[in-house]
């Protein structure tokens, strides 16, 4: 205790052990508000307390300095003294600047002497007041006091509800506080003062020094109202989060509790019905079963510690499954299991072969891989992308495949895939976690070299769940996925012995770093040659069996084949060509059924109409032949080449020009660079310039609904316009691509082998190419060239001399 310093005290503590020097009469207890207050009063600094008018209070008093003040009081009639906090704790005796300006008026109602010297004082609130100057500082303060009256209408409205509130809400609080007295619910419902009940609540607050010292100097009854309703509020809030986490932890406490000791019962009873003994022999099945699956050290002591802990786990845990469910997967996991390679390259060839027409460079990238495989045992298993058009083939290739080498097969389809978890798995923290769909595929594959087909890879996603393409990068990454990580095993497996096989319609969307991995093999789409032998070896005779029809005799002719593949399917692949093929066979067996036809029975073209209906598509090379304006361009789509047409015509107006068609922004920049190029070279073609400022110009390309894009149209825009412009017609039967420029040069586009395809399949005679681009038509194979003229040209002059005819 420093030195002229008070202490509080609790009431408890005044009446046990002292001799009591002083009591005051209760008369003088109950009225203190008529006191006289002196000019000057002795003061009495407390630490860490601040006392308020009319309400009891016990202090301790054990300091020389603090002795002689209270013996000093004691002997005037009044026993008044003033007490006032001290703003911050000192260790020395507190100076007159370090106390507050505002204090308490006390009067000393009772005091006991303790054979410690010690005084202990239960002293009463008279007023506030304010400490004006010090008169003395030894052997005690004395100063100069004014008493500090009230202000406020203590009978206003606000005033009223105010004390209703907080008389309701510290009832509450002192029924909910074991801190707290339930006599001072009482009191406080008897008290008819505004200002002394605020004071009576507000001293039994968790109020810091601070905020008690700024209530004491609150004059204004309506604001003190209303900072003590505030932190009565405050009070309430936390006693509420208090209550709640007390009751949880009794609760969880008394549930840990109840478990342990069902948990003890249920073991007794397992024991009493001997399963405790299936709980050990069910563990060591798993040892035996993880020690002969072949893992490598990391997995294999993963896979013990976790059994270990399974060991030791009742059966009742919720955990308990989950590890269990962990071990199953690691142990049925193949991680030694692999299937002997068949390395006869005939004999390779012979099965991909029978299972697919064509399709040669493919064909020998997979003869190449067997044959270096029978020379380096160990070989990486090679990461393949084969991308075309739909129907091309490319999926069942991935099986073919895998009969050739004598392997597993597992396909997963990508398409739609958004989440990273679906590729690497889920984390064993999650319910119902699972491992990833590669994972999921080796287990089925079971073997640790299997065909895997990633079928439809430029169909991923991204949300805010993952990239998957990102976790395909270490999937198909050699350098890499020897270790891939999947988050449900949370071990390294080895997947460097796999023949990794993606498919795509399209290289686009897949982003680079994944390309980059991929060894890419493009499969364009099937001549006419193609698809008639494709339907003849597997087609036919595929839908014949399926549709019941196979043992009556019931043929297609090579004519009945060109005429489905000319008028009924219009596509790069055959997957529509089987459809046909499949609808013949379901009328013709329905007629068997309903006995109006009987076999053997053979389908000629001129029976088409009545089985299929009208012919799907009529060639459109004649229909639009023999128009100024129109020209033939080739375009390249994800489902294969096909042919556009460009179409222009010439109004009156102010010289714009009007793009429709669907048309992207590349595309109508090239529809610029052919206007301005034309318009620049009018007078060679003996054009009137007139034609450009005084006219409109209206560029069209059909099949609106279709968005279009790209500068390959470049040409077939050049031509369209000068064939409207000088009256020449648009050969019909010559096809263009290429990209213009405005200096007339033709630059080289991509695509070449599908545009030729589609050039063919559309009756095309004559293909006028860029120069650049003939290096591309050479990969092309020569049967697919057959009745085609290819023409290949440098400038805009050059192909208009092929594409546009004479004036006649």
């Amino acid at each position: 205790m420093n030195e002229s310093e008070g202490s509080d005290i609790t009431p408890e503590e005044i009446s046990g052990g002292g001799t009591e020097v002083f009591v005051g009469s209760a008369e003088e207890r109950d009225d203190t508000s008529l006191l006289r207050i002196p000019d000057a009063l002795p003061v009495l600094p407390l630490k860490n307390t601040v006392l308020f008018p009319h309400l009891l209070s016990p202090l301790l008093v054990n300091t020389d300095r603090a002795r002689s003040l209270v013996d000093s009081v004691l002997r005037t009639r009044a026993r008044l003294l003033v007490c006032v906090a001290v703003k911050q704790p000192v260790e020395e005796t507190p100076r007159a600047g370090d106390l507050y300006r505002v204090g308490t008026v006390m009067r000393i109602a009772k005091m006991l002497k303790f054979p410690d010297d010690s005084y202990r004082l239960l002293v009463q609130g008279v007023a506030r007041v304010s400490l004006d100057d010090f008169l003395e500082e030894e052997p005690f303060f004395l100063a100069n006091v004014t008493r500090l009256e009230e202000t406020g209408d203590r009978d206003s409205v606000e005033t009223t509800a105010l004390v209703r509130n907080i008389v309701q809400e510290f009832t509450d609080l002192v029924h909910s506080s074991p801190k707290l007295s339930d006599e001072l619910s009482v009191l406080a419902q008897n008290i008819d003062d505004p200002s002394r009940l605020a004071d009576l609540v507000g001293s039994n607050l968790d109020f810091d020094l601070a905020a008690k010292q700024t209530l004491l100097e609150e004059l204004r009854v309506s604001a003190r109202l209303r900072a003590v309703f505030a932190e009565l509020g405050r009070e309430q809030d936390a006693m509420r989060v208090e209550t709640e986490i007390r009751e949880k932890v009794q609760s969880d406490i008394g549930k840990t509790q109840r478990e342990y000791m069902l948990r003890q019962q249920l073991e007794t009873i397992r024991q009493e019905l001997g399963e405790a003994e299936d709980a050990e022999s069910e563990v060591e099945g798993l040892r035996g079963r993880i020690d002969s699956a072949g893992m490598p050290e990391e997995a294999h002591e993963q896979a013990l510690r976790e059994l270990e802990r399974l060991a030791q786990m009742p059966t009742a845990a919720a955990e308990h499954g989950v590890i269990r469910s962990y071990l199953d997967w690691m142990v049925e996991l193949p991680w030694d299991v692999a299937t002997d390679d068949r390395l006869d390259v005939d004999e390779a060839r012979r099965i991909l072969d029978e299972d697919h027409y064509g399709l040669d460079k493919v064909k020998e990238r997979i003869v190449e891989y067997i044959a270096v495989l029978s020379l380096k045992r160990d070989l990486a298993g090679p990461i393949l992308c084969f991308v075309g058009p739909p129907g091309t083939g490319k999926t069942s290739l991935g099986r073919s495949i895998a009969r050739a080498l004598g392997r597993e097969f597992h396909r997963i389809s990508l398409g739609g895939v958004r989440d990273e978890a679906e590729i690497r798995g889920h984390r064993r923290t999650y319910v119902g976690a699972l491992p990833g769909r590669v994972v999921q595929g080796m287990k089925r594959a079971g073997s640790r070299n299997p065909v895997f087909v990633l079928d439809e890879i430029d169909k991923v996603g991204a949300d805010f769940r993952g990239d998957p393409s990102s976790a395909l990068l270490e999937v198909l990454d050699p350098e890499q996925n020897s270790t891939f990580s999947d988050h449900y095993l949370e071990v390294p497996f080895d997947l460097s012995q796999v023949l990794f096989i993606a498919t795509a319609n399209w290289m686009d969307p897949v982003p680079a770093a994944l390309r980059d991995r991929m060894e890419v093999i493009e499969l364009p789409g099937y001549t006419e040659e193609e698809k008639l032998e494709i339907a003849r070896r597997f087609l036919v005779p595929r839908q014949l069996e399926q549709n019941g029809v196979g043992d009556i005799g019931l043929t297609l002719p090579e004519e009945t084949l060109r005429a489905l593949i000319h008028s009924y399917t219009r596509e790069a692949g055959v997957r529509n060509l089987e459809r046909e093929i499949g609808a013949l066979a379901r009328k013709v067996a329905r007629q068997v059924a309903e006995g109006e036809t009987e076999g053997p029975l053979e389908v000629l073209p001129e029976k088409l109409f009545d089985l299929l209906g009208p012919v799907k598509y009529e060639p459109e090379i004649a229909e639009r032949g023999g128009v100024a304006g129109v020209a033939v361009g080739l375009a390249w789509t994800p489902a294969g080449g096909d042919i556009l047409f460009v179409e222009s015509t010439r109004m009156p107006g102010k010289g714009e020009l009007k793009l429709t068609g669907s048309l992207g922004d590349v595309m109508r920049e090239s529809a610029e660079a052919a206007r301005s190029w034309l318009r620049g070279s009018a007078e060679l073609y003996g054009i009137d310039p007139e034609n450009f400022t005084g006219s409109d110009l209206h560029l069209h390309v059909p099949a609106g609904a279709v968005p279009k894009d790209g500068p390959s149209a470049g040409v077939a825009m050049v031509t369209s316009l000068a064939s409207m412009m000088t009256g020449r017609v648009g050969r019909p039967e010559v096809a263009m691509t290429g990209e213009i420029t405005l200096r007339g040069k033709i630059l080289p586009v991509g695509g070449i082998k599908e545009k030729v395809l589609a050039a063919k399949r559309a009756g095309i005679e004559h293909v006028v190419l860029p120069e650049r681009n003939r290096r591309d038509v050479e990969e092309v194979e020569a049967e697919l060239l057959e009745g085609l003229s290819l023409e290949y040209v440098g400038t805009i002059d050059e192909a208009l001399r092929h594409t546009l005819a004479p004036l006649s």
